[in-house]
C-alpha cells in the first residue's frame, strides 16, 4: 500500500510540474491592469503607457493603465498590494514608493514584502543643471562660488523627501557646500523659476532639461549617475568632481507578493522581450534619456534591499519629513 500510494503521489506531482507550463503560457486571457500611482501625463505615466501597449500587441489582451494618484504613491501602492494575487494587476512604480516612504512615514498600510519585484522597465538619467544666472560652467565651478557664497544659492525639488531633496542634501555633504531647498509641486513651477534666474539649479531626469538647454536658456552641468550616460557621453558624471557621488534613480514592474511564480516569469521574460526591441528603445526609451532595464527577479529584489538602506542614509540626513 505505501508503495502504491507512493507511486500516485509521484504521479500527482509530475502531473502538476508538466501542467505548470502550459498554465502559465494562457497567461493572459483577459485584460490586465497597471496601476500608476501618479496623475497621467508625468514620465512615469508616459512610460507606464508605452509598456502597456506594447504588452497588449505582444499578449492579445488589453493591457490598461489606471491611475491612482495620492499621498506621495501612497494610495495606488496600496490598490497595488491589495489586488488579487493573479497576475492580472500590476504595479508601475519608481523610488519613492519602495525605498524613500518607509523612511518618511511612521506607518504605511503597505510594506515592500506586500509585492513579487518583477524587473526595471528603465534606469532615468538625473542630471544637475544651472540658471543662466549662475556663473558657472562646471561641477568644480560650481562648488567653488557656492563656498564663495555660502547660503546664495538654492535648489529646487518636487517638495520634502522627493527624490531630488535628498539626492541634493548628499551632494551638498559630499561637496562641503551651502544651499538652500526650495520645494516645488513639479518641474512645471521649477522649470520658469530656473530659467528666470529665481532658483539657482535642478536635479532631475535630463530630458526634462534638454529643450531648454539647446534653447540656451539654462545649462546642464553633469550627470548624476554612476557612469556617463551612454546617449549623452561627452557630458561628466558629478561624480568625476566629487568621488563616489551618483543616484539610481528608475522605473520598475511590480505585482502582489502572492502572484503565482510562472506567471511572474512570464510577464518578465516578455516585458524583456519589449525593452530589447529596437523600435521601443526609439519611440520611448530615447526621446526620455533613459536606458533599459531588464534586470532579473532577483536583482531586482536584492537592489530593492540595497536601496532600502542607501535612501534611507539620505532621507535621514536631509531632515525631510512626510509632508
Amino acid at each position: 500500500m505505501k508503495l502504491i500510494a507512493l507511486k500516485l503521489m509521484v504521479a500527482l506531482v509530475g502531473t502538476l510540474v508538466a501542467a505548470t507550463p502550459s498554465w502559465a503560457q494562457s497567461y493572459p486571457d483577459r485584460p490586465v491592469k497597471i496601476i500608476v500611482p501618479l496623475t497621467p501625463g508625468g514620465g512615469t505615466d508616459t512610460m507606464a503607457r508605452g509598456l502597456a501597449g506594447r504588452l497588449t500587441a505582444l499578449w492579445g489582451k488589453n493591457v490598461f493603465i489606471e491611475n491612482r494618484p495620492g499621498s506621495g504613491t501612497i494610495i495606488g501602492a496600496e490598490a497595488a498590494a491589495k489586488a488579487p494575487a493573479n497576475g492580472y494587476t500590476l504595479f508601475f512604480t519608481e523610488p519613492a514608493t519602495f525605498v524613500i516612504n518607509p523612511h518618511l512615514y511612521k506607518t504605511l498600510p503597505y510594506k515592500l514584502s506586500d509585492f513579487a519585484p518583477i524587473t526595471i522597465v528603465c534606469w532615468l538619467s538625473p542630471a544637475l543643471a544651472v540658471s543662466n544666472a549662475v556663473p558657472v560652467k562646471t561641477i568644480a565651478e560650481l562648488i567653488q562660488y557656492a563656498k564663495a557664497h555660502p547660503g546664495a544659492l538654492s535648489y529646487g525639488s518636487f517638495g520634502s523627501g522627493s527624490y531630488p531633496h535628498p539626492a541634493m542634501e548628499e551632494f551638498k555633504h559630499m561637496a562641503g557646500i551651502d544651499l538652500l531647498h526650495v520645494p516645488y509641486k513639479g518641474s512645471a513651477g521649477a522649470i520658469p523659476d530656473l530659467i528666470s534666474g529665481q532658483l539657482s539649479m535642478l536635479m532631475i531626469t535630463i530630458s526634462v532639461f534638454e529643450p531648454h538647454a539647446k534653447a540656451g536658456k539654462l545649462k546642464i552641468l553633469a550627470a548624476a549617475t554612476e557612469k556617463r550616460l551612454s546617449l549623452h557621453p561627452d557630458l561628466p558624471t558629478i561624480a568625476e568632481t566629487v568621488p563616489g557621488y551618483f543616484i539610481n534613480v528608475w522605473f520598475g514592474l511590480a505585482a502582489p507578493a502572492a502572484t503565482p511564480v510562472p506567471i511572474l516569469d512570464k510577464i518578465h521574460s516578455d516585458v524583456v522581450k519589449v525593452l530589447s526591441d529596437q523600435d521601443f528603445r526609439e519611440k520611448f526609451l530615447k526621446p526620455q534619456s533613459v536606458e533599459p532595464g531588464g534586470i532579473s527577479r532577483d536583482e531586482f529584489a536584492a537592489l530593492l534591499q540595497r536601496e532600502l538602506e542607501v535612501w534611507g542614509r539620505l532621507v535621514r540626513q536631509s531632515g525631510a519629513k512626510a509632508e
